[in-house]
């Protein structure tokens, strides 16, 4: 497999990353179970397998997105040789020093292959040379490649907003303790 190398975005990349594909198919998402009783607040997540793949839309809009990569805090490319194949954007809140990794979207045929992983890990770099203590992730419960890539890296899960995205899917959040 060639090197990956992980760049700065620069604005004549924003073209070639619009056409990269960012919905993904899913055999597997995350169903939640939600109990209220007097003085209780119970919610689960379990994964659960689907009777056939589905499409995954992913759940910004895409032709919006360019309007807003470049007020990122942190915008960066996977090439391979001279082709753009995977990019994530990262917002930072200083406040309470967390990172949150908005968008991360690696070419379909390029899946699980470590271009996703060397993308978040580039971000942890970052964020710890910025002094930053946490890193965050937020996906479509529906989003089982993502959810297992991320607990793959260490994250833990931390929470859920239902009716979250445009299509009112829920988000998932994992977070992820910086050394």
């Amino acid at each position: 497999m060639p090197q990956i190398e992980i760049r700065p975005a620069i604005s004549s990349d924003i073209p070639l990353l619009m056409k990269i594909e960012p919905d993904c198919s899913t055999t597997h998402v995350w169903q939640m179970d939600y109990n209220s009783e007097p003085g209780q607040i119970g919610v689960s997540f379990r994964e659960i397998r689907l009777p056939r793949p589905v499409r995954l839309e992913y759940p910004r809009s895409l032709s919006s997105m360019p309007d807003t990569w470049l007020q990122k805090d942190l915008f960066l490319v996977a090439a391979m040789g001279d082709q753009l194949v995977g990019f994530v954007t990262l917002v930072v809140d200083r406040e309470t020093h967390t990172a949150k990794i908005a968008d991360l979207v690696v070419a379909e045929k390029l899946r699980r292959q470590g271009i996703g992983t060397a993308l978040v890990f580039a971000c942890h770099e970052w964020s710890s040379k910025q002094k930053l203590h946490r890193m965050m992730l937020e996906m479509q419960a529906k989003n089982h490649a993502g959810i297992s890539l991320a607990r793959k890296l260490g994250y833990d899960f931390c929470g859920f907003n239902d009716h979250y995205f445009a299509n009112h899917d829920i988000a998932v959040f994992f977070t992820y303790i910086l050394k």
